[in-house]
C-alpha cells in the first residue's frame, strides 16, 4: 500500500469583528498643554451659569413688580379720594368787633309813632354822624344810641321769649323803627301792652317819645 501523506488539520477561522480605529493618544506634551489650559480657563457651561442666573433673577423681579402693580387697589383708592369731601380746615380768624357807630355810612333811622297823643305822633327821620333829620331830639337820640351800642347788645332787641311780664297796660301807643344802625339793619316794633313792653319802650327814650306819667 502506498502510504498517503497526512492531511493538514483544518483551521477554524473565527469571524473577525471590525476594529474601530483608535485615535492616537496625544503626546505627553500635548496633554500637559491641555492640562494647563484647563487650569486657566473655566468651561463654557460654568461661565454661562452666572450670567443666566442674573438674567433669570432680573426677569423674576420684573414679573413680581408687574404682578404687584396689577393687584394694587388703585381704582378704589382713587374713587374714594374723588368722592371724599374736602376736609375742613380749622379757622384761626379772630371774630371782628361790632361796627363802631359812625365808622361807616348809613346810620339813619325812620321812627313812626301812632296813638301816642300830645303831638308825639308822626314819621320822623333820624340821622347820626353827622346829626340831622326831622327827629325833634336828634342830638339826644344819637348820643343815647351811641352809649347803648356795645358788644353783644342790641338796643332794638325784642323781649326775650318766655319772659314773665306784669299785666300792666300803658296805653294804645305803638312805634315802628326801621333803617340802619352801626352797620346793621333795624326793623323793630314797640307797644305798651304789658310791663315788659312798657319798660322796653321807656328804655328807648329819647328815640321814642317819653310817655311816662
Amino acid at each position: 500500500m502506498d502510504a498517503k501523506a497526512p492531511r493538514a488539520p483544518r483551521a477554524h477561522i473565527a469571524s473577525i469583528t471590525p476594529i474601530t480605529p483608535i485615535t492616537p493618544i496625544a503626546s505627553m506634551g500635548s496633554m500637559g498643554s491641555m492640562g494647563s489650559m484647563g487650569s486657566n480657563r473655566r468651561p463654557a457651561s460654568a461661565r454661562a451659569h452666572p450670567a443666566l442666573g442674573r438674567l433669570l433673577l432680573g426677569a423674576a423681579a420684573s414679573f413680581a413688580a408687574a404682578a404687584a402693580g396689577a393687584l394694587a387697589p388703585v381704582a378704589p383708592a382713587a374713587a374714594y379720594a374723588a368722592e371724599a369731601p374736602p376736609r375742613a380746615m380749622p379757622s384761626t380768624a379772630v371774630p371782628a368787633p361790632p361796627p363802631t357807630p359812625g365808622a361807616g355810612p348809613g346810620d339813619q333811622l325812620t321812627v313812626i309813632v301812632r296813638e301816642a297823643g300830645g303831638g308825639a305822633d308822626g314819621t320822623f327821620e333820624l340821622r347820626c354822624h353827622p346829626q340831622g333829620g326831622s327827629h325833634p331830639k336828634a342830638q339826644d337820640a344819637c348820643s343815647w344810641l351811641d352809649r347803648r351800642t356795645t358788644w353783644g347788645k342790641d338796643p332794638f332787641a325784642p323781649v326775650p321769649p318766655g319772659t314773665v311780664c306784669t299785666m300792666q297796660y300803658g296805653g294804645p301807643a305803638t312805634a315802628h323803627v326801621t333803617g340802619t344802625w352801626a352797620g346793621r339793619r333795624v326793623d323793630a316794633r314797640f307797644d305798651r301792652g304789658n310791663g315788659c313792653e312798657i319798660a322796653r319802650w321807656d328804655a328807648l327814650v329819647p328815640v321814642l317819645p317819653d310817655l311816662r306819667p
